[in-house]
C-alpha cells in the first residue's frame, strides 16, 4: 500500500490541534512557575506581580493557541512537500496486517 497523496487541510486541521494540546501542557507546566516568579515579584513592586500573573494566566490561553496556528502551518506545509515529493519520487509505502 503506498500513499500518493495527504489532504492538506486535513493534516494542517490534525497537525493544529495536537499542537494546541502540546501548547495547553507547556501552558499548565508554565502558570505556577510564573504564579511563584510573580510572589517573588513583590520586591520589584506592583509590576512585578502584574506581570508575573498575566503572563502566568496567560500562558494558559495564548500558548494553545499560538501552538496550535504554528502547527497548522506546518501541517500545510509538510502536506504540501510531502504531495510534491511524492509526485516526483514515489509515495511513502506502508505495510499493513
Amino acid at each position: 500500500m503506498t500513499v500518493r497523496k495527504i489532504g492538506v487541510l486535513s493534516l494542517g486541521k490534525i497537525s493544529g490541534l495536537i499542537y494546541a494540546a502540546f501548547g495547553l501542557m507547556v501552558g499548565v507546566f508554565l502558570t505556577p512557575i510564573s504564579l511563584l516568579g510573580a510572589l517573588g515579584g513583590f520586591q520589584e513592586g506592583f509590576e512585578g506581580v502584574l506581570f508575573g500573573l498575566l503572563f502566568g494566566v496567560g500562558a494558559i490561553f495564548f500558548l494553545p493557541f499560538l501552538y496550535g496556528v504554528m502547527g497548522w502551518i506546518t501541517g500545510i506545509l509538510c502536506a504540501l512537500f510531502y504531495n510534491l515529493t511524492a509526485r516526483f519520487f514515489g509515495g511513502l509505502e506502508l505495510e499493513m496486517e
